[in-house]
């Protein structure tokens, strides 16, 4: 497990974790987006170890303006994290991707692989909605998630720690996963067990990291 970099056209360069030995076969792996990220970043490193030991390379690399990135999330679009993922495609020379969760509406065109759990944006924002109203009732403001949307779409909104510009608004309201040639889903139930994104807090689960890691290593050998 390496942590590396790969270069943005207006000259930044965002981190990666890679397991790169030089393999045939090597998968892009587009994290989830927002506060689910933060949950499946343990099963993405995980299911990662796993297809190391099966021969196969892979990488995680940072979503412009999250993590270690220097970029201000404000100014980024869904399709600047569509950008950086294909740049990212191209310069680990990657054979396949898996998208995780709303990862799927970021994929690079021309790939083959999977997304798993693919969500629709306007589900992730809901989500983040309702949970931005309810803490703010504890603290003793009442909003609404239906006027929180149409201020986030017109001046942007802090949602889950996230400061996110009214372009990405708009766009993750409108987006969904659309069908893509070569890219298979993988639903709940091919892992088992319950899904992590809808648990309270960030975990690991090996039998899933498993699971996942042998679904992607029997499909590439087939």
């Amino acid at each position: 497990m390496t942590p590396t970099g790969y270069p943005l056209d207006d000259g930044r360069a965002e981190y990666a974790l890679a397991f790169d030995r030089g393999n045939p076969v090597r998968v892009l792996m587009i994290p989830a987006l927002f506060d689910e990220g933060h949950k499946l970043r343990r099963l993405c490193v995980d299911t990662m170890r796993r297809l190391d030991r099966s021969g196969i390379d892979s990488v995680l690399p940072d979503l412009p303006g999250t993590n270690e990135s220097t970029a201000e999330l404000r100014r980024i679009g869904l399709a600047d994290w569509a950008q950086a993922m294909a740049v990212a495609a191209q310069h680990f020379g990657v054979t396949h991707v898996l998208a995780i969760r709303g990862g799927g509406l970021i994929v690079p065109p021309g790939l083959p692989g999977w997304r798993y759990g693919a969500v629709k944006g306007a589900s992730l924002l809901r989500t983040m909605l309702r949970a931005r109203v309810l803490s703010s009732r504890e603290l003793g403001r009442e909003e609404s998630a239906e006027g929180l949307l149409v201020e986030a779409q017109e001046h942007g909104i802090e949602l889950a720690g996230y400061r996110l510009g009214a372009e990405m608004v708009q766009h993750i309201q409108a987006a969904a996963p659309q069908p893509l040639p070569g890219i298979a889903e993988i639903d709940q139930d091919v892992i088992g067990g319950s899904p992590l994104w809808l648990r309270a807090e960030p975990d690991a689960d090996p039998a899933q990291a498993d699971a996942l890691a042998a679904y992607i290593t029997m499909a590439v050998r087939h």
